[in-house]
């Protein structure tokens, strides 16, 4: 069973990383993933995190979008690497978000 981080502290580490625009390694659905931390936030009932996965693992091609599930993360950990901002022209994806805590620029 993955470790799970306190919700308040996970919830700062995400919003420390898009700020930062700092790359996250994670564990999510049982693969390490290496990704850009975009948009936070409530999308259909459920907090989620939108972030362009870089590196790591997947069952999808890489690099590319994904949308977690932020109760389903665990072991979040702020890496040293940067990225340039928004991916917004390179994502044909739009989510509706009823709450954003947190968005790159």
């Amino acid at each position: 069973m993955p470790r799970q981080k306190d919700p308040e502290r996970l919830h700062e580490l995400i919003l420390q990383a898009i700020s930062k625009k700092r790359l996250v390694k994670l564990i999510y659905r049982d693969k390490m993933r290496i990704a850009e931390p975009h948009d936070y936030g409530v999308n259909n009932g459920k907090i989620r995190l939108f972030c362009y996965q870089v590196g790591g693992q997947s069952t999808e091609k890489l690099p590319g979008w994904r949308l977690i599930d932020v109760l389903g993360i665990s072991d979040l950990e702020i890496l040293k690497d940067t990225f340039a901002g928004s991916r917004r022209d390179e994502s044909s994806k739009h989510h509706t978000w009823e709450r954003v805590f947190g968005r790159v620029d």
